[in-house]
């Protein structure tokens, strides 16, 4: 009966392990679809040999590995200080305590994709502008506050509509320049400078359109579509990566995925 002891749970062990499950999930949310996450699973796997050499009382392997963890601490530190930035302003968010951003972070067992009714108007939008090669730079806000940032813009209240986001784009508009702001489902801000990424190295051909939405999604949790004006190339960018697609439905799918979380 003594092998049975690991089953004896309390109340702390159960809590324990909730909470462990809590971290991993909100570690997997920053991470996904960046090369963070081969990075966070080969430390995984290292981890769980650990403890099974220690659990065969292998004593060398157990020992360079659990000194190897230990002294990777800083180095973690160091190669995922941007997981550690957003996750820190996630936490420190000035919408965490409103009723939307309890519901968003609680949710864990949602049936249903929250969906931003305008992604389809968004997307069609760009590919047309990708077509005839106009740039554009659109921040889709999720969780984080935007409002240091739509601060450097023209402040707006209009709902989303391609032809609004035609008359903002048209390469003669006063508005054309810089990024717009949509959060639930209206445009909040033109003109808005974002804060240029120059860390992460990017193909040649991309310009201060990618770098400000690299700047963005790494501060915040926000969303970004860039069109190129050079090569009319549409580049969907979350967590500080650029995530591929395939086509405009597949663009759709993987924006509506990210505004569910």
């Amino acid at each position: 009966m003594d092998n049975l002891n690991f089953l004896d749970l309390g109340f702390l062990d159960i809590l324990d392990i909730v909470l462990v499950a809590v971290l991993l999930f909100y570690i997997y949310k920053l991470i996904r679809g960046t090369a963070a996450i081969n990075i966070f699973i080969g430390i995984a796997i290292i981890y769980l040999i650990w403890k099974l050499t220690q659990a065969l009382e292998m004593e060398l392997l157990s020992d360079i590995l659990g000194k190897f963890i230990g002294g990777g601490f800083i180095a973690l530190i160091i190669v995922f200080q941007q997981e550690i930035r957003k996750f820190l302003l996630m936490l420190g968010s000035t919408d965490i305590a409103s009723k939307k951003g309890i519901s968003k972070r609680f949710n864990f067992f949602k049936s249903e994709v929250v969906v931003n009714t305008h992604i389809n108007e968004i997307v069609s939008f760009c590919f047309e502008m990708s077509t005839i090669k106009t740039g554009v730079l659109i921040v889709i806000g999720r969780n984080n506050s935007l409002e240091i940032v739509k601060m450097t813009g023209d402040a707006m209240h209009i709902e989303v509509n391609k032809p609004i986001l035609k008359s903002i784009f048209y390469k003669n508009s006063p508005l054309h320049d810089g990024a717009i702001i949509i959060e639930d489902d209206i445009i909040t801000a033109t003109r808005v400078i974002l804060p240029i990424e120059n860390t992460i190295e990017i193909p040649a051909h991309f310009g201060l359109r990618h770098r400000a939405g690299l700047g963005i999604t790494t501060r915040t949790d926000a969303l970004v579509i860039v069109v190129s004006e050079e090569t009319g190339q549409i580049s969907y960018i979350n967590n500080g990566a650029f995530i591929l697609f395939e086509d405009a439905n597949d663009l759709i799918e993987i924006i509506q995925e990210g505004l569910a979380y």
